[in-house]
C-alpha cells in the first residue's frame, strides 16, 4: 500500500482558542507539504495532529504508512552515547541495523561514541533527524528541522528529504527557515 496523509476539514483548538479550521490537504507518494505562517498560528500543532499526538477539534486525519516525527525535543537519552540513544528508538522500529547508515547520512558517524549530552545544538538537531532516517517510516513529520543548523547541514537536510521523496516517501514540514522543497504543496496557516 502506498503511503499517504490527508487532512479533511481539520480544526485545531489549543489553549482555549481555535488556531485553524477547515484545513484540507492530501499528500501522496513523493509529495511534500510545507506548513508556513507566523509564530503561534498552529504549525507545530498541525504536525502534532498529523503524528496522532493531538486530537483535532473537528475533521479527520487519514493516511497509510508509518510516521516518523522530528519535534522540538530530540527525545534522546543524554547519558547514552549517540549510537546507543538512536539504537534504542531504532530497536522499537525493528531497525537497529539502520543506525550506522543514518548517522553517516547526517554527518555524525565519527561521533557515534560521544554521549548525547556533549553534542552541540546543531549536532543534536542532526541526531534527531538521524532518528527519523533510521525509522524507515515512509511519512516524515518535521517540525522546524533546520533550527540550529548551519548552511551545510541545511543542504544535507534538503538532500535527504529529496532522496526520501524520490523513493516515494512523504514529508510534511513546518518551518520558518527557507528549505528547498521543489514542488511542495504550500499549507498556509
Amino acid at each position: 500500500m502506498n503511503p499517504g496523509l490527508a487532512f479533511d476539514d481539520v480544526t485545531c483548538l489549543r489553549g482555549g482558542r481555535i488556531l485553524f479550521e477547515g484545513l484540507r490537504f492530501a499528500l501522496g507518494p513523493g509529495e511534500a507539504g510545507l506548513v508556513l505562517g507566523p509564530n503561534g498560528v498552529g504549525k507545530s500543532s498541525l504536525i502534532r495532529i498529523a503524528a496522532g499526538l493531538l486530537a483535532p477539534l473537528g475533521g479527520r486525519v487519514t493516511g497509510s504508512g508509518a510516521r516518523a516525527l522530528l519535534a522540538e525535543a530530540a527525545a534522546l537519552d543524554a547519558e547514552r552515547t549517540l549510537a546507543n540513544a538512536l539504537a534504542f528508538w531504532a530497536g522499537l522500529d525493528g531497525r537497529r541495523g539502520a543506525v550506522a547508515e543514518a548517522l553517516a547520512a547526517v554527518g555524525l558517524a565519527e561521533i557515534a561514541a560521544v554521549p548525547v549530552r556533549l553534542l552541540s545544538t546543531g549536532q543534536r538537531r542532526r541526531a534527531a533527524f538521524a532518528r527519523v532516517l533510521a525509522s524507515g517510516a515512509p511519512v516524515w513529520l518535521l517540525d522546524e528541522p533546520a533550527n540550529g543548523l548551519d548552511s551545510a547541514s541545511i543542504a544535507m537536510l534538503e538532500a535527504r528529504i529529496a532522496e526520501h521523496r524520490a523513493a516515494g516517501g512523504i514529508a510534511l514540514i513546518a518551518t520558518h527557515q527557507p528549505i528547498a522543497l521543489p514542488g511542495a504543496q504550500a499549507i498556509a496557516l
